[in-house]
C-alpha cells in the first residue's frame, strides 16, 4: 500500500505542477500578439476592447482598409506603460513580425482621448512623397477629432494613398472636424495674427539680409563647442542629407498635434494636480517651438529644435513617457540609447546612431552652414555640435538631448517673439 500511496502521491505531484507551468509561463509580447491576430484580421483591437467597441468605427476603418489599394495593418489598443515606453517603436517592431510593405498604424486610448502613431514601408524600389510631407500640407488635418479613432485613422489611410501614387484627397466629412471647425468662414483672429506676423517677418528678413552684408559679424572664426568625438574616432559618411523642407515638414506637423493633445488635456473637467502639471510642461514646451518657428523659419537648426520641442509637448500632453531627442541628429526618432561617444561622455542617442558609435565611428549627424566666411556666410556645413554654444540654445543644450532646459533657453533668447 505505502508503494501506491508514493505512486499516487508523485503523479499528484505532477498534475499540480501542470497548470502551476501553464499559469506562470511568459505571455507572448504585445508586437507579437498583434502580428499572429493580422494572419487572420488586420484590424486588430485588443480583446479587453472588443465588447464595447462601436461597430460603426470598426466598420468605417475596415472599408476604408479595403479601398485603400495596399496593405493596410492597424492595432486599436489601451494605453499602457509598455506602449508608452514603445510608443515609437511598434510600427518598427510590428513590420519586422510581419515582413510585408503596407501602412502600419498603433491607436491608443486614454481618458477617450486617441493617439497613434503610423508609418509607411513602400515595396522594394517604389518611390513617392513622405507620407509626413503630406500629412503636413493637408490642413484639414489639424482639425480631426480625437474622441473617436476612425476618422483620423481613415485620413491617414487616404494621405498614404497620396503618398504613394499622388490620388487626390477627398474631403474630410463634417461630423469629422472639430465643431468650432465645421461652418468658419473667412480667416479667423490667430490667421489674421499669423498672416501679420509672417508678412512682417518677410520684410524684416529682407531688410536684415541687406543689414548683413553692410555688417559683418566681428567673429570670423568659428569657435567650436565642448562637445567632441574621443581622438581617433572616425566621422560616419552616411548620405542621408536634412533638408530644410524636411524638417519644416516635421515641424509643421508636430505643432498642431501637440496642440490638439494639449487642448484635450485642457479640456478634463476636474483635471488632477498630475494633470495639471502635465498641462503646464506641455504648454512651455509649445510655446517654445511655436516661438521657434516663427522667429527662425528659414533655420535647419531652429527648425529642428522646434521639433523637438513640439514633439516632446504631445508626449507630456498625452501621457506618454518624455524622451530626450537623439543627440547627433534632433529629427531622427528620440534618443532611446546611450552612446558612449568618448570615455567620459555619453549621449542619448537613436539606435541607428548608437550603433554606428558603438562602432567606433561618430555619426554624420545634424548639419548646417558653418559661421564666418564672406558677409558671414559660409556653404560649408558642419555638425551642429561643433558651434558655438553661448548664442545658440539649440547648441548649448544639445538640443535637449543634454540638459532639459530648453524650452527655458528658447524663451530667454526669443521670448519676444510669438
Amino acid at each position: 500500500m505505502s508503494a501506491r500511496f508514493r505512486v499516487l502521491a508523485a503523479l499528484l505531484a505532477v498534475v499540480a505542477l501542470l497548470p502551476a507551468s501553464a499559469a506562470h509561463a511568459a505571455p507572448p509580447e504585445l508586437p507579437d500578439q498583434i502580428a499572429a491576430a493580422w494572419r487572420t484580421d488586420r484590424i486588430y483591437v485588443d480583446p479587453a476592447m472588443r465588447p464595447a467597441f462601436p461597430k460603426s468605427e470598426l466598420d468605417r476603418i475596415r472599408a476604408a482598409s479595403a479601398a485603400a489599394g495596399f496593405d493596410v495593418f492597424v492595432a486599436l489598443i489601451p494605453r499602457t506603460p509598455y506602449t508608452v515606453k514603445q510608443y515609437s517603436e511598434l510600427t518598427t517592431l510590428l513590420q519586422a513580425r510581419v515582413g510585408k510593405p503596407g501602412l502600419y498604424l498603433v491607436w491608443t486610448v486614454s481618458d477617450e482621448y486617441w493617439s497613434g502613431t503610423e508609418q509607411l514601408f513602400r515595396p522594394g524600389g517604389l518611390k513617392g512623397r513622405q507620407l509626413a510631407s503630406v500629412q503636413g500640407d493637408d490642413k484639414a488635418d489639424n482639425n480631426i477629432v480625437r474622441d473617436r479613432p476612425a476618422p483620423k485613422i481613415v485620413r491617414t489611410i487616404q494621405q498614404a494613398g497620396t503618398a504613394l501614387d499622388g490620388r487626390a484627397l477627398p474631403p474630410i466629412p463634417a461630423a469629422d472636424l472639430e465643431p468650432e471647425r465645421r461652418s468658419r468662414t473667412g480667416r479667423s483672429v490667430t490667421d489674421k495674427e499669423d498672416l501679420s506676423a509672417y508678412t512682417g517677418m518677410g520684410v524684416g528678413g529682407i531688410l536684415g539680409f541687406v543689414f548683413v552684408l553692410l555688417a559683418t559679424r566681428s567673429k570670423s572664426r568659428r569657435r567650436v563647442s565642448k562637445w567632441r568625438p574621443a581622438d581617433g574616432v572616425r566621422t560616419s559618411g552616411s548620405p542621408r542629407e536634412v533638408t530644410l523642407s524636411t524638417v519644416r515638414a516635421q515641424a509643421d506637423r508636430w505643432i498642431p498635434k501637440a496642440t490638439r493633445a494639449l487642448r484635450g488635456l485642457e479640456k478634463l473637467r476636474a483635471p488632477t494636480v498630475q494633470q495639471l502639471d502635465r498641462r503646464d510642461d506641455a504648454r512651455n514646451r509649445l510655446d517654445a517651438a511655436r516661438t521657434l518657428r516663427k522667429a527662425e523659419p528659414d533655420d535647419v537648426l531652429a527648425l529642428a529644435g522646434a521639433f523637438v520641442l513640439a514633439r516632446q509637448a504631445h508626449q507630456v500632453a498625452v501621457g506618454d513617457e518624455l524622451r530626450p531627442p537623439c543627440f547627433f541628429d534632433p529629427t531622427h526618432p528620440s534618443g532611446t540609447e546611450l552612446a558612449e561617444w568618448s570615455d567620459d561622455t555619453e549621449v542619448p542617442a537613436c539606435r541607428t546612431c548608437a550603433q554606428t558609435v558603438g562602432r567606433g565611428e561618430t555619426p554624420r549627424g545634424l548639419r548646417v552652414a558653418a559661421k564666418g566666411g564672406l558677409f558671414g556666410v559660409d556653404r560649408t556645413t558642419v555638425p551642429y555640435w561643433t558651434l558655438d554654444p553661448e548664442d545658440n540654445p539649440m547648441v548649448a543644450t544639445g538640443c535637449g538631448a543634454l540638459s532639459d532646459d530648453l524650452a527655458e533657453r528658447v524663451e530667454l533668447v526669443y521670448g519676444g517673439v510669438r
